[in-house]
């Protein structure tokens, strides 16, 4: 077998300062285990990741991308959990264009102490992910 064929899923997580962050934090801190390819990028709000940026992220090789969001807990907008999702559909459409499982990218509100949850959705993300790479 290849290095290539050898090596295993990258998750690529977009998690917020005040929310999701503290969570992730949190599961380091209780020595909670996660898939050591999961790399994390922290914004102020889930709302202000980018398609492009998600986009990006899969041309590098990046075989998941995360949303850890804020859900109706962000402190800086009450509308975060909507321009969120639509920044999810409009990044699947543009996946769609180009032939690729939208199932590569997640979103899921994770709040300050889900620590568990996050380390739950990594581990069955990296499961699915490893899966598709597979076949």
């Amino acid at each position: 077998m290849s290095s290539s064929e050898n090596k295993q899923a990258r998750i690529l997580v977009f998690s917020t300062e005040k929310i999701s962050d503290p969570a992730i934090d949190m599961a380091g801190l209780l020595k909670l285990h996660y898939p050591a390819d999961v790399y994390t990028i922290s914004l102020p709000c889930s709302s202000a990741v980018k398609s492009e940026w998600i986009m990006h992220a899969f041309s590098k090789g990046i075989d998941g991308v995360f949303i850890a969001a804020d859900g109706s807990d962000c402190p800086y907008d009450e509308s975060c959990t909507v321009k969120t999702g639509s920044i999810i559909t409009r990044t699947h459409e543009l996946m769609k264009q180009k032939n690729m499982d939208t199932a590569r990218l997640r979103m899921v509100a994770i709040c300050s102490v889900c620590s568990e949850t996050f380390v739950k959705q990594m581990k069955t993300f990296y499961e699915y992910l490893n899966g598709i790479r597979e076949n």
